[in-house]
């Protein structure tokens, strides 16, 4: 059986070479293409995506109850704010605060396939529409007037209209597994008031972004999942699951 390894520094590049290279080793495709997956993976944050629908509380794009109470982002975020990520394992980063009443919640992955050699809360069910790679983050704000979810997400298509909605349970090898939508108060159909709907539209780089407000909050556990659906309003295919800690007013 023949150890591989990758050095990063000066030395020999090879146990069985006796000798120093100065390049970069040689490796086999088969390590070279797990060598690539982790380090895809390692990069857990989001950046700032650039977003074809801005969408401010009340504006265009921004689902919500109506009228509901402007709800305050925090001055700074946690864990640095500029550039989400970092944190957790190779595919997750989360960070949350609790202040009093309030509480800040944020979560990112990469999008990977279901039973993949990196394990991932962020599960890709179609790779034509969220290809393995791709990086979601999401974060949530609540205080006692209200809640806001927002959504960064990079390197889907292009161009592309996606439907975003949070759901009831954690994400699983089976599309059903996170269970329906998320509701305020039970109801027999679906709708953006009493619903959390992130629909977003990607730009030329296949980045996107979401915002939904509301003037109520989670309950405890009841929240626990956004599923990104083949397109935009209340159903349509599920093509990608990521778990999310969503929390009630008061806990992150």
């Amino acid at each position: 059986m023949t150890a591989w390894m990758v050095r990063t520094g000066h030395g020999p590049s090879h146990p069985n070479s006796g000798r120093r290279r100065t390049g970069v080793p040689r490796v086999p495709g088969v390590l070279a293409g797990t060598v690539a997956l982790l380090t895809l993976a390692c990069g857990v944050g989001v950046g700032v995506a650039h977003a074809t629908d801005d969408v401010a509380p009340g504006g265009p794009g921004a689902h919500g109850a109506h009228g509901a109470p402007a709800v305050g982002i925090p001055a700074q975020e946690p864990g640095g704010g500029g550039e989400p990520g970092g944190g957790g394992g190779p595919s997750r980063g989360d960070d949350a605060v609790t202040a009093g009443g309030s509480s800040w919640m944020r979560a990112a992955g990469v999008f990977s396939p279901p039973g993949s050699f990196v394990p991932s809360d962020a599960l890709t069910y179609d790779t034509r529409l969220v290809p393995a790679g791709a990086r979601i983050e999401v974060t949530q704000f609540t205080d006692p007037s209200g809640t806001r979810v927002g959504a960064r997400l990079r390197g889907l298509v292009p161009g592309r209209a996606y439907g975003m909605h949070v759901h009831t349970s954690p994400c699983g090898a089976d599309p059903a597994a996170a269970g329906p939508h998320y509701q305020h108060r039970p109801a027999a159909t679906a709708d953006p008031v009493n619903e959390v709907w992130l629909d977003f539209r990607t730009d030329e780089d296949g980045d996107g972004r979401a915002e939904a407000l509301h003037g109520w909050g989670f309950r405890e556990g009841g929240a626990r999942s956004v599923i990104i659906h083949d397109r935009q309003g209340g159903a349509g295919e599920r093509a990608a699951c990521f778990t999310v800690p969503f929390g009630p007013a008061g806990q992150g």
